[in-house]
């Protein structure tokens, strides 16, 4: 397990920067960041990532499933201007309902790092449309599930299969008794098989998207950006010509970025 994915600060940090550095520049091409906007993280964690839009003057909401994340993401905000501002809702989004409860639509939605641990995909995707505005814009980055962590093997604790690409792609008996001699806690071995039935492929992804939303870029990188902050790699994108390999694009995207909008 590498060291940021224990250390809560840190790992909010490096998301914030993510956000500030990357993320918003690269939506700025939809979206006038310059007047403020409603923006919705789903999935939001500490909620590093709404940072970037909270100092920015954006009105902020995260949703997310476990209540001792948003305990450790208000504890964060404490030390943060405006961090009072920032709104958390801890609920499953399918149990939301704007109307009974009081929630305007938003201009953006983001699931960053989070489609992929999703069940049913095809049900969550078309579900955002109730929060967003008419027009309004999404944003989903994700690791493709054939990259080679796309099966966040990166989190184990012993330091050589932590480190061993495509390992995920093993038959499941395979990767667990792997996984079981390298001596990974159970929950962990859960967490991990569990992917495997979530993991999510760019061909998948656009073809769910496609049916509920109209979609104004993809983006692939070769590096993604969050590794800047995480192993000082200079950010890249997938050159042009391997973008088109279909399929084969999955297994060295080692992020994709979608921007898509609810004009449908």
């Amino acid at each position: 397990m590498l060291e940021f994915h224990s250390n809560i600060e840190a790992y909010f940090n490096i998301q914030y920067l993510t956000a500030r550095d990357h993320i918003i520049p690269y939506l700025s091409q939809w979206i006038d960041f310059s007047k403020p906007i409603r923006v919705l993280e789903v999935g939001c964690g500490e909620a590093g990532v709404l940072k970037a839009f909270l100092e920015k003057g954006h009105s902020c909401t995260g949703i997310e499933l476990e209540q001792k994340r948003i305990d450790s993401a208000k504890k964060l905000f404490e030390n943060i201007e405006n961090g009072d501002k920032i709104t958390f809702i801890v609920r499953n989004i399918y149990d939301i309902s704007p109307e009974k409860d009081h929630i305007e639509p938003f201009d953006l939605i983001i699931l960053k790092d989070v489609i992929e641990h999703i069940p049913d995909q095809e049900r969550i995707i078309p579900e955002l449309k109730k929060l967003s505005k008419p027009n309004g814009t999404l944003f989903f980055a994700f690791p493709p599930w054939y990259m080679p962590f796309g099966g966040h093997q990166q989190i184990v604790r012993h330091k050589i299969i932590s480190k061993l690409p495509w390992i995920h792609l093993f038959p499941n008996f395979i990767y667990k008794g792997l996984l079981s001699k390298a001596g990974e806690a159970p929950s962990t071995i859960k967490e991990l098989l569990e992917l495997k039935d979530t993991g999510i492929s760019i061909e998948r992804f656009r073809r769910i998207a496609e049916k509920s939303y109209t979609i104004l870029d993809v983006t692939y990188w070769l590096i993604n950006p969050i590794y800047k902050y995480k192993f000082n790699l200079r950010v890249k994108k997938v050159l042009k010509v391997f973008r088109k390999l279909l399929f084969i694009r999955n297994f060295y995207t080692t992020a994709a970025y979608f921007t898509i909008r609810n004009s449908r």
